[in-house]
């Protein structure tokens, strides 16, 4: 039971500690290829939904845009030719924030759309 010496309560009381803390994420884009606004469009709707979380940006190479999780790559446009869709990146964090092995993500929405 809480309340009783040497038991630590394992749920946080709401408001003390916010989902995605101790998450960290690093995005390197190439600021060039107009990234920036793919960017910041991204992590405005993670800290949406993880309002505690660390985003740290980094400008890369050409055509880069790639997404390490607490130190694991987790996308690369690169590899993909695309960008993370923004749903398998909050799965993502989520899975980091729970303590849950990390994987690659495959899926990515072409960099532009040609009307």
């Amino acid at each position: 039971m809480s309340g009783e010496p040497g038991q630590v309560s394992v749920v946080p009381p709401p408001g003390e500690v916010e989902a995605g803390s101790g998450v960290h994420i690093v995005v390197e884009y190439c600021e060039p290829c107009g990234f920036e606004a793919t960017y910041l469009e991204l992590a405005s709707a993670v800290k949406e939904e993880y309002p505690g979380i660390e985003i740290e940006s980094r400008h890369g190479g050409t055509g880069a845009f790639e997404i390490e999780i607490n130190g694991q790559l987790v996308f690369s446009k690169l590899e993909n030719g695309g960008f993370p869709y923004e749903k398998d990146l909050i799965e993502a964090i989520r899975r980091a924030s729970n303590g849950e092995p990390l994987e690659k993500i495959t899926n990515s929405r072409p960099p532009c759309v040609i009307l």
